[in-house]
């Protein structure tokens, strides 16, 4: 029963945010400051995630296939595909669950139990248009920029641990990138990243939003838009391949 109550909540929330997306005046401000805390301020550690993914990628794929008699360019095709398809969005997101999740939660929540939210609403103001819709909005804009940002990174890293390490020359992983490139990939790649973006600032929007208990609760509620966001992540990562590919 409590499973049902918090889905329905939570539904509530997601449909009144959804009435309250006309009200552009209202969280037009907003919307702005959180396109650059989700996106801009999210880019250096994306970098860092694409670059030590795709490098790890490039030589892990050049040890298990050492042996294998194989041509050195389905090196790069491997790690480039694996970029797109997956690494690039399913890693960024469970990254940016924890920063981009963990922040929003202890945001709302924090002014959920200073009771800042109630204050708002005593004096007119829609607290979901104003807090939880540019949120999601920015969300849903600035993760698939982001999926970009550790695409290109990740296999630009692969294509430098090859040529550093020795394994794998440019020439051949740019061959091996372009021969077994799909376009499909970088659009399953986008949906991936729409989707995560959406699941991790609604869930933690959601928990923000209902936290109680002063700082333990808020505390609580940070942890779990954390934890859920990742499982959900997972969860729509293997429900999109399911349906899509």
């Amino acid at each position: 029963m409590n499973a049902f109550k918090e889905l329905g909540k939570y539904s509530s929330l997601l449909y009144q945010a959804l009435r309250s997306s006309t009200e552009f005046s209202t969280y037009r401000k907003n919307l702005f400051h959180e396109l650059v805390k989700v996106g801009y301020d999210s880019v250096p550690i994306i970098i860092l995630v694409g670059i030590f993914t795709g490098s790890v990628m490039t030589l892990q794929s050049a040890y298990q296939l050492q042996f294998a008699f194989i041509p050195l360019s389905t090196i790069g095709a491997i790690v480039s595909e694996s970029i797109l398809i997956e690494l690039a969005a399913v890693i960024s997101g469970l990254v940016l669950a924890g920063k981009v999740g963990a922040r929003v939660a202890t945001e709302l929540g924090t002014m959920r139990v200073s009771e800042q939210i109630d204050a708002l609403e005593s004096m007119g103001f829609n607290s979901v248009s104003f807090l939880v819709v540019p949120r999601v909005l920015a969300g849903v804009m600035m993760f698939p920029v982001l999926y970009i940002v550790a695409s290109i990174f990740g296999i630009g890293g692969g294509l430098a641990a090859g040529y550093f390490s020795g394994t794998v020359p440019p020439a051949d992983f740019l061959m091996g990138a372009r021969m077994y490139f799909y376009p499909w990939n970088v659009v399953f790649g986008f949906t991936k990243s729409f989707v995560f973006g959406f699941i991790i600032t609604s869930v933690a929007c959601y928990k923000g939003f209902f936290a109680k208990g002063g700082a333990e609760g808020v505390g609580k509620s940070t942890t779990e838009a954390t934890v859920l966001g990742c499982i959900y992540i997972l969860l729509a990562d293997f429900v999109l391949a399911a349906l899509l590919l």
